[in-house]
């Protein structure tokens, strides 16, 4: 007797669970909000857990290709980072991580030769995009003041920025890729995306950019428009880099752990590559 394993559910051009997806979502953004209007130090909290599965799925995906991550000290150190960035700044982090680096490649020095430039490799490499590129939420935040109490300071209205615009980069070009995607942009890297959906990005992204730098943050309304294609162009750039990842590693999602959507990695891949150019326009020419 033979058993077969139950097709998956095909959920057509939308490509998942889209209920599932809305309802996992509308959960992540409520505790966000809810840590930023509570007190803005506890959404280190989350920056600092979303740092640790991230390594974890990473180390898990990097596993299919028999590569070895050193997962406490990227955890452990990761950490550190986003605490010292939002407590001390820049400096603080370049030497967070430096010091994070050298103890990874002295870490796996207890492993042997076998492996170890492999292992290394892949491990400062997982070191700058996820802690260091994470760690960059830790700067904008403490942009009004890591200690400060106001509920709605600088920083809080810096972070709600950085994550409104890269969602409406999602939304954007999720919502015409499905209605009106007709030519792939890379269908060898993500056959799903299409020039149509890049275009939607740019609009959404533009158009929220604009609004948000001119009325929640008093900036000028041309810089606004620079973040909006600065986060369109980095969005699509940080989502197209984790699709070859997995695409290299043989995985569809980097994990389940969240409903809907497959892996925090697959959420993190524009917020990443996006939140170090905000932060960057922000600090110099709005705050």
């Amino acid at each position: 007797m033979t058993t077969s394993t139950p097709a998956q559910k095909d959920h057509g051009r939308a490509g998942r669970n889209l209920p599932v997806a809305v309802a996992s979502g509308v959960v992540l953004l409520a505790a966000i909000a809810g840590s930023l209007a509570v007190w803005k130090t506890a959404f280190m909290f989350i920056v600092a857990a979303a740092v640790v599965v991230a390594v974890w799925e990473l180390h898990r995906g990097f596993s299919a290709k028999d590569i070895d991550l050193p997962e406490q000290p990227l955890m452990v150190g990761g950490v550190v980072m986003v605490v010292v960035a939002y407590f001390y700044g820049a400096p603080a982090l370049v030497t967070a991580t430096a010091v994070t680096a050298l103890v990874i490649m002295l870490w796996l020095l207890r492993r042997g030769v076998d492996g170890y430039v492999q292992n290394a490799s892949a491990a400062v490499f997982t070191l700058v995009y996820v802690p260091f590129l994470g760690s960059f939420v830790a700067l904008l935040l403490a942009e009004g003041g890591p200690t400060d109490f106001d509920r709605f300071d600088e920083g809080v209205k810096g972070i709600l920025v950085f994550i409104v615009v890269t969602i409406a980069s999602d939304i954007g070009g999720y919502a015409a890729g499905v209605l009106f995607g007709r030519h792939p942009m890379a269908p060898v890297i993500s056959p799903k995306k299409s020039w149509e959906g890049f275009v939607g990005s740019a609009v959404s992204c533009v158009a929220a950019g604009w609004v948000l730098v001119v009325f929640l943050l008093d900036g000028r309304a041309w810089v606004g428009i620079v973040l909006g294609l600065i986060v369109v162009v980095m969005a699509t750039l940080g989502d197209l880099c984790e699709s070859v990842i997995k695409r290299d590693l043989g995985l569809k999602d980097m994990s389940q752990v969240i409903p809907g959507h497959g892996g925090l990695m697959d959420r993190l891949d524009s917020l990443l590559a996006t939140v170090a150019p905000v932060w960057l326009l922000l600090h110099y020419l709005v705050f």
